[in-house]
Protein backbone atom coordinates (compact mmCIF):
# COMPACT_ATOMS: atom_id res chain seq x y z
CA UNK A 1 0.00 0.00 0.00
CA UNK A 2 3.17 2.29 -0.64
CA UNK A 3 2.46 5.97 -1.46
CA UNK A 4 4.84 5.56 -4.27
CA UNK A 5 4.11 2.39 -5.39
CA UNK A 6 4.66 2.65 -9.37
CA UNK A 7 2.86 1.37 -12.55
CA UNK A 8 5.22 -0.42 -14.73
CA UNK A 9 5.49 0.83 -18.46
CA UNK A 10 4.65 -2.76 -19.35
CA UNK A 11 1.29 -2.60 -17.32
CA UNK A 12 0.73 1.34 -18.94
CA UNK A 13 1.18 -0.25 -22.30
CA UNK A 14 -1.08 -3.24 -21.73
CA UNK A 15 -4.20 -1.40 -20.11
CA UNK A 16 -4.17 0.61 -23.28
CA UNK A 17 -4.65 -2.99 -24.83
CA UNK A 18 -8.58 -3.38 -22.49
CA UNK A 19 -11.94 -3.68 -25.04
CA UNK A 20 -13.30 -1.06 -23.16
CA UNK A 21 -10.94 1.60 -22.48
CA UNK A 22 -9.73 1.68 -25.86
CA UNK A 23 -8.74 5.01 -28.02
CA UNK A 24 -8.50 4.43 -32.03
CA UNK A 25 -5.00 5.56 -32.95
CA UNK A 26 -6.11 8.21 -35.48
CA UNK A 27 -4.22 11.02 -35.72
CA UNK A 28 -1.16 12.03 -38.24
CA UNK A 29 2.06 14.20 -37.20
CA UNK A 30 0.12 17.22 -39.11
CA UNK A 31 -3.09 16.56 -37.05
CA UNK A 32 -1.04 16.68 -33.68
CA UNK A 33 0.75 19.97 -34.69
CA UNK A 34 -2.37 21.43 -35.46
CA UNK A 35 -4.07 20.64 -32.55
CA UNK A 36 -1.15 22.30 -30.50
CA UNK A 37 -1.14 25.26 -32.44
CA UNK A 38 -5.06 25.34 -31.80
CA UNK A 39 -4.54 25.64 -28.26
CA UNK A 40 -1.67 27.72 -27.46
CA UNK A 41 -2.72 30.50 -29.80
CA UNK A 42 -5.80 31.83 -28.53
CA UNK A 43 -6.37 35.07 -25.93
CA UNK A 44 -2.40 35.17 -25.10
CA UNK A 45 -1.97 36.60 -28.96
CA UNK A 46 -4.87 38.84 -28.83
CA UNK A 47 -4.37 40.22 -25.11
CA UNK A 48 -1.40 39.23 -23.60
CA UNK A 49 1.22 40.64 -25.58
CA UNK A 50 -0.70 44.35 -25.58
CA UNK A 51 -0.40 44.29 -21.41
CA UNK A 52 2.81 42.91 -20.90
CA UNK A 53 4.39 45.12 -23.77
CA UNK A 54 2.70 48.27 -22.30
CA UNK A 55 3.50 47.56 -18.24
CA UNK A 56 6.46 45.72 -18.20
CA UNK A 57 8.58 45.50 -21.43
CA UNK A 58 8.06 48.04 -24.06
CA UNK A 59 9.16 46.85 -27.49
CA UNK A 60 11.59 44.69 -25.67
CA UNK A 61 8.78 42.47 -24.97
CA UNK A 62 10.01 40.86 -28.53
CA UNK A 63 12.55 39.18 -25.87
CA UNK A 64 10.46 38.37 -23.34
CA UNK A 65 8.54 35.91 -25.77
CA UNK A 66 11.71 34.45 -26.63
CA UNK A 67 12.68 34.05 -23.10
CA UNK A 68 9.25 32.47 -22.77
CA UNK A 69 9.85 30.15 -25.58
CA UNK A 70 13.14 28.64 -24.51
CA UNK A 71 11.77 28.08 -21.02
CA UNK A 72 8.83 26.36 -22.39
CA UNK A 73 10.90 24.35 -25.23
CA UNK A 74 13.04 22.82 -21.95
CA UNK A 75 10.00 21.58 -20.72
CA UNK A 76 8.05 20.85 -24.48
CA UNK A 77 11.68 18.55 -24.94
CA UNK A 78 10.67 16.44 -21.65
CA UNK A 79 6.96 16.23 -22.67
CA UNK A 80 8.78 14.77 -26.21
CA UNK A 81 10.68 12.21 -24.77
CA UNK A 82 8.10 11.32 -22.23
CA UNK A 83 5.40 10.73 -25.26
CA UNK A 84 7.34 9.35 -27.50
CA UNK A 85 8.41 6.64 -25.09
CA UNK A 86 5.05 6.11 -23.24
CA UNK A 87 2.51 6.71 -25.90
CA UNK A 88 -0.09 6.19 -23.44
CA UNK A 89 -3.59 8.73 -22.85
CA UNK A 90 -2.70 10.89 -19.70
CA UNK A 91 -0.28 13.02 -20.55
CA UNK A 92 1.60 13.71 -17.15
CA UNK A 93 -0.17 11.78 -15.38
CA UNK A 94 0.88 8.61 -17.18
CA UNK A 95 4.52 9.64 -17.05
CA UNK A 96 4.45 9.96 -13.42
CA UNK A 97 2.54 6.89 -12.32
CA UNK A 98 6.28 5.27 -14.14
CA UNK A 99 8.68 6.86 -12.59
CA UNK A 100 7.54 8.86 -9.21
CA UNK A 101 5.02 6.82 -7.75
CA UNK A 102 1.17 6.98 -7.43
CA UNK A 103 0.38 9.78 -5.04
CA UNK A 104 2.52 11.67 -7.61
CA UNK A 105 0.72 10.65 -10.38
CA UNK A 106 -2.61 11.66 -8.37
CA UNK A 107 -1.06 15.34 -7.62
CA UNK A 108 -0.38 15.84 -11.57
CA UNK A 109 -3.19 14.40 -12.80
CA UNK A 110 -5.34 16.88 -9.90
CA UNK A 111 -3.46 19.33 -11.09
CA UNK A 112 -4.52 18.92 -14.55
CA UNK A 113 -7.62 18.94 -14.07
CA UNK A 114 -7.17 22.36 -12.70
CA UNK A 115 -5.68 23.51 -15.74
CA UNK A 116 -7.51 22.34 -18.54
CA UNK A 117 -10.95 22.14 -16.82
CA UNK A 118 -10.66 25.65 -15.62
CA UNK A 119 -8.67 26.72 -18.85
CA UNK A 120 -11.97 25.64 -20.48
CA UNK A 121 -14.43 27.59 -18.82
CA UNK A 122 -11.85 30.82 -18.54
CA UNK A 123 -11.58 30.58 -22.17
CA UNK A 124 -15.31 30.33 -22.74
CA UNK A 125 -16.38 33.69 -20.81
CA UNK A 126 -13.23 35.28 -22.79
CA UNK A 127 -15.12 33.63 -26.11
CA UNK A 128 -18.46 34.91 -24.83
CA UNK A 129 -17.05 38.90 -24.62
CA UNK A 130 -15.44 38.53 -27.69
CA UNK A 131 -19.11 37.10 -29.36
CA UNK A 132 -21.18 40.19 -27.86
CA UNK A 133 -17.96 42.57 -29.27
CA UNK A 134 -18.19 41.43 -32.45
CA UNK A 135 -22.38 41.24 -32.87
CA UNK A 136 -22.09 44.96 -32.01
CA UNK A 137 -19.42 45.60 -33.95
CA UNK A 138 -21.99 44.14 -37.20
CA UNK A 139 -24.71 45.90 -35.87
CA UNK A 140 -26.25 43.06 -33.44
CA UNK A 141 -27.00 43.67 -29.95
CA UNK A 142 -26.86 40.25 -28.06
CA UNK A 143 -29.24 40.88 -24.53
CA UNK A 144 -27.42 41.57 -21.46
CA UNK A 145 -29.43 39.87 -19.12
CA UNK A 146 -27.97 36.59 -20.62
CA UNK A 147 -24.64 37.95 -21.99
CA UNK A 148 -20.97 38.18 -20.25
CA UNK A 149 -21.22 38.83 -16.62
CA UNK A 150 -25.02 38.36 -16.07
CA UNK A 151 -26.40 35.99 -13.66
CA UNK A 152 -26.50 33.31 -16.58
CA UNK A 153 -24.06 33.41 -19.19
CA UNK A 154 -25.73 31.61 -22.19
CA UNK A 155 -22.94 32.05 -25.12
CA UNK A 156 -20.10 30.29 -22.91
CA UNK A 157 -22.97 27.65 -22.07
CA UNK A 158 -23.82 26.73 -25.69
CA UNK A 159 -20.40 26.99 -26.67
CA UNK A 160 -19.21 24.33 -24.34
CA UNK A 161 -22.33 21.90 -24.82
CA UNK A 162 -21.99 22.12 -28.45
CA UNK A 163 -18.24 21.31 -28.30
CA UNK A 164 -18.69 18.64 -26.03
CA UNK A 165 -21.20 16.86 -28.26
CA UNK A 166 -18.63 17.19 -31.11
CA UNK A 167 -15.63 15.92 -28.87
CA UNK A 168 -17.98 13.01 -27.85
CA UNK A 169 -18.95 11.76 -31.53
CA UNK A 170 -14.82 11.56 -32.47
CA UNK A 171 -11.53 12.62 -32.18
CA UNK A 172 -10.97 12.46 -36.31
CA UNK A 173 -14.39 14.65 -36.54
CA UNK A 174 -13.32 16.99 -33.98
CA UNK A 175 -10.15 17.39 -35.60
CA UNK A 176 -11.27 18.42 -38.66
CA UNK A 177 -13.44 21.37 -37.33
CA UNK A 178 -10.40 22.24 -35.49
CA UNK A 179 -8.38 22.12 -38.40
CA UNK A 180 -11.04 24.54 -40.23
CA UNK A 181 -10.89 26.90 -37.09
CA UNK A 182 -7.17 27.03 -36.84
CA UNK A 183 -6.79 28.30 -40.73
CA UNK A 184 -9.00 30.75 -39.62
CA UNK A 185 -7.04 31.99 -36.86
CA UNK A 186 -3.81 31.52 -38.43
CA UNK A 187 -4.33 33.64 -41.42
CA UNK A 188 -6.10 36.38 -39.42
CA UNK A 189 -2.46 35.80 -37.40
CA UNK A 190 -0.87 36.56 -40.45
CA UNK A 191 -3.11 39.15 -41.54
CA UNK A 192 -2.53 41.60 -38.52
CA UNK A 193 1.37 40.85 -39.50
CA UNK A 194 1.20 41.71 -43.27
CA UNK A 195 -1.28 44.32 -42.93
CA UNK A 196 0.89 45.84 -39.96
CA UNK A 197 4.09 46.14 -41.42
CA UNK A 198 3.17 49.26 -43.64
CA UNK A 199 1.55 50.90 -40.50
CA UNK A 200 4.93 50.54 -38.63
CA UNK A 201 7.33 53.63 -37.64
CA UNK A 202 10.47 52.80 -36.81
CA UNK A 203 10.90 55.49 -34.18
CA UNK A 204 8.47 53.21 -31.77
CA UNK A 205 11.08 51.26 -30.73
CA UNK A 206 13.30 53.42 -29.68
CA UNK A 207 14.30 52.70 -27.31
CA UNK A 208 14.05 49.04 -27.50
CA UNK A 209 14.85 48.12 -23.96
CA UNK A 210 13.03 51.45 -22.22
CA UNK A 211 15.12 52.50 -18.99
CA UNK A 212 13.96 50.50 -16.04
CA UNK A 213 11.31 52.14 -13.72
CA UNK A 214 10.13 51.53 -10.53
CA UNK A 215 6.97 49.02 -10.50
CA UNK A 216 3.94 49.33 -8.18
CA UNK A 217 4.06 47.38 -5.45
CA UNK A 218 1.05 44.92 -4.95
CA UNK A 219 -0.74 44.57 -1.61
CA UNK A 220 -1.80 41.97 0.66
CA UNK A 221 -2.87 38.70 -0.55
CA UNK A 222 -2.22 39.68 -4.20
CA UNK A 223 1.77 40.21 -3.63
CA UNK A 224 3.86 37.61 -5.50
CA UNK A 225 5.28 34.76 -3.25
CA UNK A 226 9.02 35.37 -4.28
CA UNK A 227 8.17 39.49 -3.62
CA UNK A 228 6.73 38.68 -0.41
CA UNK A 229 9.69 35.99 0.69
CA UNK A 230 12.49 38.26 -0.30
CA UNK A 231 11.11 41.86 -0.11
CA UNK A 232 12.35 42.62 -3.48
CA UNK A 233 11.87 45.90 -4.73
CA UNK A 234 9.64 45.51 -7.84
CA UNK A 235 10.69 47.03 -11.25
CA UNK A 236 9.42 47.21 -15.05
CA UNK A 237 11.19 47.90 -18.35
CA UNK A 238 14.72 47.44 -18.87
CA UNK A 239 16.14 44.00 -18.28
CA UNK A 240 14.09 42.99 -14.93
CA UNK A 241 11.14 44.05 -17.60
CA UNK A 242 11.58 41.94 -19.87
CA UNK A 243 11.79 39.41 -17.37
CA UNK A 244 8.56 40.29 -15.71
CA UNK A 245 7.61 39.82 -19.24
CA UNK A 246 8.53 36.51 -20.14
CA UNK A 247 7.11 35.43 -16.82
CA UNK A 248 3.55 37.03 -18.53
CA UNK A 249 4.01 36.05 -21.88
CA UNK A 250 4.72 32.70 -20.61
CA UNK A 251 1.28 31.86 -20.19
CA UNK A 252 0.70 32.32 -24.02
CA UNK A 253 2.33 29.33 -24.96
CA UNK A 254 0.76 27.01 -22.11
CA UNK A 255 -1.35 24.34 -24.12
CA UNK A 256 1.23 22.24 -25.46
CA UNK A 257 1.44 19.61 -23.25
CA UNK A 258 -2.33 18.82 -24.01
CA UNK A 259 -1.00 17.47 -27.12
CA UNK A 260 0.77 14.80 -25.28
CA UNK A 261 -3.09 13.72 -23.60
CA UNK A 262 -3.34 12.41 -27.30
CA UNK A 263 -0.90 9.82 -27.49
CA UNK A 264 -2.87 6.88 -27.66
CA UNK A 265 -4.86 8.37 -30.12
CA UNK A 266 -1.82 8.82 -32.53
CA UNK A 267 -1.10 6.51 -35.22
CA UNK A 268 2.59 6.45 -35.28
CA UNK A 269 3.70 8.16 -31.90
CA UNK A 270 6.88 7.12 -31.55
CA UNK A 271 7.75 10.16 -34.34
CA UNK A 272 4.41 11.97 -34.82
CA UNK A 273 4.42 13.13 -30.85
CA UNK A 274 7.56 14.74 -30.53
CA UNK A 275 7.19 16.69 -34.62
CA UNK A 276 3.61 17.49 -33.16
CA UNK A 277 4.51 18.99 -29.40
CA UNK A 278 8.10 20.99 -30.68
CA UNK A 279 6.36 21.93 -34.03
CA UNK A 280 3.29 23.73 -32.78
CA UNK A 281 5.71 25.19 -30.12
CA UNK A 282 7.71 27.02 -32.28
CA UNK A 283 5.29 27.62 -35.18
CA UNK A 284 3.47 29.78 -32.37
CA UNK A 285 6.99 31.44 -31.51
CA UNK A 286 7.45 32.59 -34.50
CA UNK A 287 4.32 34.07 -34.82
CA UNK A 288 3.97 35.55 -31.58
CA UNK A 289 7.34 37.36 -32.01
CA UNK A 290 6.06 38.75 -35.30
CA UNK A 291 2.88 40.36 -33.93
CA UNK A 292 5.31 42.09 -31.26
CA UNK A 293 6.74 43.80 -33.55
CA UNK A 294 3.93 44.93 -35.56
CA UNK A 295 1.94 45.74 -32.46
CA UNK A 296 5.00 47.65 -30.56
CA UNK A 297 6.07 49.05 -34.28
CA UNK A 298 2.89 50.44 -34.98
CA UNK A 299 1.96 52.49 -31.86
CA UNK A 300 4.32 53.52 -29.17
CA UNK A 301 4.02 51.03 -26.88
CA UNK A 302 2.50 53.55 -23.57
CA UNK A 303 -0.66 53.85 -25.97
CA UNK A 304 -1.24 49.81 -26.40
CA UNK A 305 -4.96 49.16 -25.10
CA UNK A 306 -4.27 46.09 -22.90
CA UNK A 307 -7.40 44.29 -23.60
CA UNK A 308 -7.71 44.97 -27.86
CA UNK A 309 -4.20 45.62 -28.52
CA UNK A 310 -4.57 44.05 -32.50
CA UNK A 311 -7.87 45.19 -32.95
CA UNK A 312 -6.84 49.30 -31.59
CA UNK A 313 -3.78 49.19 -33.07
CA UNK A 314 -6.07 48.93 -36.55
CA UNK A 315 -8.27 51.33 -35.56
CA UNK A 316 -5.92 54.20 -34.42
CA UNK A 317 -4.31 54.21 -38.43
CA UNK A 318 -8.25 54.44 -39.18
CA UNK A 319 -8.63 50.46 -40.39
CA UNK A 320 -12.08 49.68 -38.09
CA UNK A 321 -12.66 47.33 -40.79
CA UNK A 322 -9.70 45.58 -39.71
CA UNK A 323 -10.57 45.41 -36.32
CA UNK A 324 -13.81 43.73 -37.01
CA UNK A 325 -12.16 41.12 -39.21
CA UNK A 326 -9.17 40.61 -35.65
CA UNK A 327 -12.76 40.43 -33.51
CA UNK A 328 -14.06 37.61 -35.49
CA UNK A 329 -10.59 36.09 -36.03
CA UNK A 330 -10.57 35.68 -31.97
CA UNK A 331 -14.10 33.76 -31.76
CA UNK A 332 -12.67 31.37 -34.09
CA UNK A 333 -9.49 31.31 -32.73
CA UNK A 334 -11.19 30.98 -28.68
CA UNK A 335 -13.43 28.37 -30.02
CA UNK A 336 -10.24 25.61 -31.11
CA UNK A 337 -8.66 26.51 -27.59
CA UNK A 338 -11.70 25.33 -25.79
CA UNK A 339 -12.65 22.40 -27.40
CA UNK A 340 -8.90 21.30 -26.92
CA UNK A 341 -8.62 22.10 -23.64
CA UNK A 342 -11.74 19.75 -23.47
CA UNK A 343 -10.42 16.76 -25.15
CA UNK A 344 -7.23 16.91 -22.73
CA UNK A 345 -9.26 16.92 -19.74
CA UNK A 346 -11.29 13.81 -21.38
CA UNK A 347 -8.17 11.92 -21.66
CA UNK A 348 -6.47 12.34 -18.44
CA UNK A 349 -9.69 11.50 -16.70
CA UNK A 350 -10.11 8.92 -18.86
CA UNK A 351 -6.31 7.65 -17.80
CA UNK A 352 -7.19 8.16 -14.19
CA UNK A 353 -10.35 5.62 -14.27
CA UNK A 354 -8.56 3.25 -16.68
CA UNK A 355 -6.45 2.68 -13.48
CA UNK A 356 -9.49 2.80 -11.05
CA UNK A 357 -8.19 6.30 -9.06
CA UNK A 358 -11.42 6.84 -10.62
CA UNK A 359 -14.58 4.59 -10.86
CA UNK A 360 -13.71 2.21 -14.05
CA UNK A 361 -17.29 2.59 -15.41
CA UNK A 362 -16.34 6.37 -16.09
CA UNK A 363 -13.86 5.59 -18.84
CA UNK A 364 -15.51 3.12 -20.84
CA UNK A 365 -15.45 3.73 -24.77
CA UNK A 366 -18.03 3.60 -26.99
CA UNK A 367 -17.68 0.64 -29.54
CA UNK A 368 -18.65 3.10 -32.66
CA UNK A 369 -16.80 6.31 -31.52
CA UNK A 370 -13.93 5.21 -29.82
CA UNK A 371 -14.06 7.88 -27.14
CA UNK A 372 -15.25 7.75 -23.80
CA UNK A 373 -18.77 9.10 -24.35
CA UNK A 374 -20.22 9.02 -20.34
CA UNK A 375 -16.89 10.79 -19.29
CA UNK A 376 -17.19 13.27 -22.15
CA UNK A 377 -20.58 14.61 -21.03
CA UNK A 378 -19.51 14.69 -17.41
CA UNK A 379 -16.54 17.08 -18.05
CA UNK A 380 -18.59 18.86 -20.75
CA UNK A 381 -21.31 19.53 -18.35
CA UNK A 382 -19.16 20.59 -15.23
CA UNK A 383 -17.41 23.12 -17.71
CA UNK A 384 -20.04 24.63 -18.91
CA UNK A 385 -21.55 24.55 -15.47
CA UNK A 386 -18.74 26.37 -13.96
CA UNK A 387 -18.31 28.62 -17.04
CA UNK A 388 -21.77 29.92 -17.42
CA UNK A 389 -23.02 30.54 -13.88
CA UNK A 390 -19.76 31.49 -11.96
CA UNK A 391 -16.98 34.58 -12.17
CA UNK A 392 -14.46 31.82 -13.08
CA UNK A 393 -12.49 35.08 -14.73
CA UNK A 394 -10.90 35.56 -11.25
CA UNK A 395 -9.04 32.10 -10.75
CA UNK A 396 -7.05 32.66 -14.07
CA UNK A 397 -4.02 32.11 -12.53
CA UNK A 398 -4.67 28.94 -11.07
CA UNK A 399 -4.64 27.43 -14.77
CA UNK A 400 -1.45 28.31 -14.50
CA UNK A 401 0.09 27.10 -11.18
CA UNK A 402 -1.58 24.15 -11.85
CA UNK A 403 -0.03 23.59 -15.26
CA UNK A 404 3.57 25.14 -13.95
CA UNK A 405 3.50 22.35 -11.19
CA UNK A 406 3.10 18.95 -13.90
CA UNK A 407 6.09 20.82 -15.42
CA UNK A 408 8.19 20.85 -12.90
CA UNK A 409 7.41 17.26 -12.37
CA UNK A 410 7.82 15.84 -15.62
CA UNK A 411 11.09 17.61 -15.76
CA UNK A 412 12.19 15.95 -12.63
CA UNK A 413 11.00 12.33 -13.67
CA UNK A 414 13.14 12.54 -17.28
CA UNK A 415 16.45 11.77 -15.31
CA UNK A 416 14.73 9.44 -13.02
CA UNK A 417 13.35 6.80 -15.98
CA UNK A 418 16.73 7.39 -17.65
CA UNK A 419 18.33 5.77 -14.52
CA UNK A 420 15.37 2.80 -13.82
CA UNK A 421 14.79 2.03 -17.18
CA UNK A 422 17.68 2.56 -19.56
CA UNK A 423 16.17 -0.68 -21.75
CA UNK A 424 13.43 0.85 -22.96
CA UNK A 425 13.58 2.10 -26.50
CA UNK A 426 13.57 6.43 -26.85
CA UNK A 427 12.20 7.86 -30.02
CA UNK A 428 13.40 10.69 -29.32
CA UNK A 429 15.83 12.11 -26.20
CA UNK A 430 16.41 15.32 -24.44
CA UNK A 431 19.31 16.38 -25.02
CA UNK A 432 21.91 17.45 -22.02
CA UNK A 433 20.65 14.67 -19.60
CA UNK A 434 19.82 15.90 -16.84
CA UNK A 435 20.91 19.62 -16.46
CA UNK A 436 18.58 20.24 -19.03
CA UNK A 437 15.47 18.79 -17.59
CA UNK A 438 16.67 19.90 -14.07
CA UNK A 439 16.96 23.15 -15.92
CA UNK A 440 13.66 22.98 -17.12
CA UNK A 441 12.02 22.38 -13.52
CA UNK A 442 13.84 25.59 -11.89
CA UNK A 443 12.15 28.22 -14.54
CA UNK A 444 9.05 26.54 -13.89
CA UNK A 445 9.82 26.67 -9.88
CA UNK A 446 10.90 30.15 -10.15
CA UNK A 447 7.63 31.26 -12.29
CA UNK A 448 5.30 29.33 -9.82
CA UNK A 449 7.06 31.83 -7.22
CA UNK A 450 5.83 34.21 -8.80
CA UNK A 451 2.52 33.92 -8.62
CA UNK A 452 0.20 35.53 -6.29
CA UNK A 453 -0.28 34.82 -2.54
CA UNK A 454 -4.14 34.03 -2.77
CA UNK A 455 -3.36 32.13 -5.62
CA UNK A 456 -1.18 29.65 -3.51
CA UNK A 457 -3.68 29.71 -1.11
CA UNK A 458 -6.80 28.84 -3.57
CA UNK A 459 -4.20 25.87 -4.98
CA UNK A 460 -3.63 24.02 -1.29
CA UNK A 461 -7.39 23.74 -1.04
CA UNK A 462 -7.62 22.17 -4.19
CA UNK A 463 -5.07 19.97 -3.36
CA UNK A 464 -6.62 19.21 0.03
CA UNK A 465 -9.85 18.18 -1.97
CA UNK A 466 -7.64 16.06 -3.78
CA UNK A 467 -6.24 14.05 -0.99
CA UNK A 468 -9.44 13.76 0.64
CA UNK A 469 -10.57 11.93 -2.42
CA UNK A 470 -7.12 10.18 -2.99
CA UNK A 471 -7.26 8.22 0.39
CA UNK A 472 -10.68 7.81 0.73
CA UNK A 473 -11.19 5.84 -2.45
CA UNK A 474 -8.14 5.88 -4.78
CA UNK A 475 -5.87 4.69 -2.44
CA UNK A 476 -7.98 1.74 -2.09
CA UNK A 477 -9.41 0.95 -5.10
CA UNK A 478 -7.19 1.36 -7.72
CA UNK A 479 -5.18 -1.42 -9.57
CA UNK A 480 -1.69 -1.51 -8.16
CA UNK A 481 -4.06 -1.92 -4.52
CA UNK A 482 -5.97 -4.83 -5.83
CA UNK A 483 -3.88 -6.09 -7.60
CA UNK A 484 -5.91 -6.44 -10.87
CA UNK A 485 -4.89 -7.23 -13.70
CA UNK A 486 -4.26 -5.57 -17.15
CA UNK A 487 -4.07 -8.10 -19.02
CA UNK A 488 -7.63 -8.63 -20.85
CA UNK A 489 -10.09 -10.29 -23.75
CA UNK A 490 -9.19 -8.89 -26.89
CA UNK A 491 -10.76 -6.28 -28.56
CA UNK A 492 -13.68 -6.55 -31.16
CA UNK A 493 -12.99 -5.91 -34.19
CA UNK A 494 -15.08 -2.67 -33.93
CA UNK A 495 -12.33 -1.00 -31.80
CA UNK A 496 -9.52 -1.61 -34.05
CA UNK A 497 -8.18 1.53 -35.59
Amino acid sequence: MSLFRTKTIEQSMAAAEEADHHLKRRLTALDLTVFGIGVIIGAGIFTVTGKAAKEYAGPSIVLSFIIGAIVCGLAALCYAEFASTVPISGSAYTFSYATLGEIVAWIIGWDLLLELMLGASVVAQGWSQYLVTFLGQIGVTWPESVGPGSHFDLPSFVLVAALTALVATGIKESLRVNLFLVGIKLFIVLFVIFAGIGFINRDNWSPFIPPSSPGTAAEGLTTPLFQWLTGVTPSTYGILGIMSGAAIVFFAYIGFDVVATTAEEAKNPQRDLPRGIIGSLAICTVLYVAVALVITGMQPFSQIDEKAALATAFTQVGKDGYATLISAGAVAGLTTVVMTLLIGATRVTFAMSRDHLLPGSLGVTNPRTGTPIKLTIIIGTLVALIASLTPIGKLEEMVNIGTLSAFMLVSLAIPVLRKRRPDLKRAFTVPGNPVVPWLSALACFYLILNLSIETWIRFVIWMVLGFVIYFGYSRSHSKLATGESEVSPARSPALEP
